[in-house]
């Protein structure tokens, strides 16, 4: 696989929320999504997450704690670990996670694009 360009990839999204896998690390999926305003429900995963924000700034709720990811920044959510994306998070996300063999690796989980309103 040659260079990725990630901010292009996000880009050429055809929506918020969605996600595209830039490639595999073992049994682990690097996606990249890009962030509307809107927030998205509260999950949970039997994995951990790595949540590393290019560009803008994810907003989430961890535990009921407010946590602010900016741009280069990294958060890893542990397993188990119940999390939301708050009002307010725009720009582009990579996200690191493990694939599981229920799920499709080439979208972002169902339950990340349901939207809270």
């Amino acid at each position: 696989m040659g260079v990725v360009r990630v901010s292009e990839a996000a880009a050429a999204l055809p929506r918020a929320w969605s996600s595209r896998v830039l490639g595999r690390v073992g049994t682990a999926a690097v996606k990249v999504l890009r962030m509307d305003e809107l927030p998205v429900v509260e999950e949970r995963h039997a994995e951990s997450e790595a949540l590393l924000v290019l560009d803008g700034r994810l907003e989430l709720d961890v535990e009921g704690e407010a946590v602010t990811v900016g741009p280069g920044e990294m958060y890893v959510v542990a397993a188990g670990t119940a999390h939301a994306v708050r009002p307010g998070s725009s720009g582009t996300l990579v996200i690191v996670e493990a694939e599981e063999a229920d799920r499709p690796g080439d979208g972002y989980r169902p339950s990340h694009g349901k939207l809270a309103r």
